[in-house]
């Protein structure tokens, strides 16, 4: 009899151990799968450098003056009113001029109506180029300061900057017209224009990246929100941080410009890689040039995850945070500087 309970004994104990076992496996495959998933969706940097000071200072009176131009003097600048569109362009023509940029218009026709895009290239004239665009129409008749005068605004001192930027390469700045509805994911997309462009003439393009709302900052708590609360572990609660946003398998690319980015301000700079089914991977002009075969990433301070205001009448210049949106235009000048090298 005892020796029969202590046999029992004896396989319950293996039992449990077995269990312990598999439960430690299980549980180590689990956690391997979430650092691995947090790892592809964050990029995370296992240096991150701090910002040497050596980014050229941005004006931000001169910022909230372009927001101002674009969003007050111009509005509204939906598809309709074409005055105001072409009023918007000719400020931004003149804007890259002052900034020595080789300028031009790439005009085609929409219902009868003639639309533009703005384009100032910079650097030597090679093969290979890096394109930086930012859409400059609105949604509806609202001033949409964030939405997207505050990209515009940063294209434009972006210029500025690379007037005098020792660029072994070209850089194409491009100010793009109809990328809100009706015409947004359509063929009329400014961008959708341009990409097809490059496309047609089979243009080699390292880099594209869209600016797309970088003006709008919050340090109140929960301030960020996300597409699904399975993110929001793995990033800040607060909306005080400028994003980087991708797709999957272009990791490599989003460590490069975060870790530039980073570098260049005090300003946070948070990533995300993500299938494009994740509602607002693709919602900006960055959408056409995956299309067209182009590596692309979007710059942004995540749109209505964060800015309450979007596409409503209260989308105005007085909301936006021009300090920052200095500094997030240092960090993606670095970013430029980085990728041509």
């Amino acid at each position: 009899m005892t020796t029969s309970v202590e046999q029992l004994w004896r396989d319950e104990s293996k039992r449990r151990r077995r269990l312990v076992k598999w439960m430690m496996i299980i549980g180590g495959l689990i956690l391997f799968f979430l650092v691995a998933g947090w790892a592809v969706i964050t990029q995370p940097l296992w240096s991150n450098p701090p910002p040497d000071g050596s980014t050229p200072a941005i004006s931000s009176s001169r910022l909230q003056d372009h927001v101002h131009y674009l969003s007050v003097v111009c509005a509204p600048r939906d598809h309709e009113h074409l005055d105001n569109l072409n009023r918007a362009a000719a400020y931004l023509r003149q804007q890259f001029d002052n900034a020595q940029g080789i300028t031009s218009e790439q005009a085609y026709e929409v219902n009868g109506r003639r639309y533009q895009n703005v384009i100032a290239l910079f650097g030597p004239d090679t093969q290979e180029r890096i394109v930086v665009g930012a859409h400059y129409d609105a949604a509806f008749e609202y001033p949409a300061a964030d939405d997207n005068a505050s990209g515009v605004a940063g294209l434009i001192e972006l210029a500025g900057l690379l007037q005098n930027a020792p660029l072994p390469m070209r850089v194409e700045l491009v100010a793009y017209t109809l990328e809100e509805p009706p015409y947004f994911r359509s063929k009329f997309m400014g961008s959708a224009v341009h990409a097809n462009a490059l496309k047609e003439q089979a243009a080699a393009v390292r880099l594209m990246f869209s600016i797309e709302m970088i003006g709008y900052y919050s340090d109140a708590p929960n301030s960020q929100k996300f597409p699904t609360a399975l993110l929001s572990p793995f990033y800040p609660s607060r909306g005080n941080f400028l994003a980087i946003v991708g797709k999957f398998g272009q990791g490599s690319w989003v460590r490069r410009v975060k870790r530039a980015m980073r570098g260049a301000s005090s300003l946070p700079v948070y990533s995300i890689n993500a299938p494009e089914f994740v509602p607002g991977i693709d919602f900006s002009d960055h959408l056409n040039y995956w299309q067209a075969g182009y590596e692309a990433l979007m710059i942004t301070d995540t749109s209505f995850y964060r800015n309450h205001h979007y596409h409503t009448a209260k989308d105005t210049p007085e909301t936006l945070d021009y300090q920052r949106m200095a500094m997030a235009v240092q960090a993606i000048y670095a970013a430029v500087l980085a990728v041509s090298q």
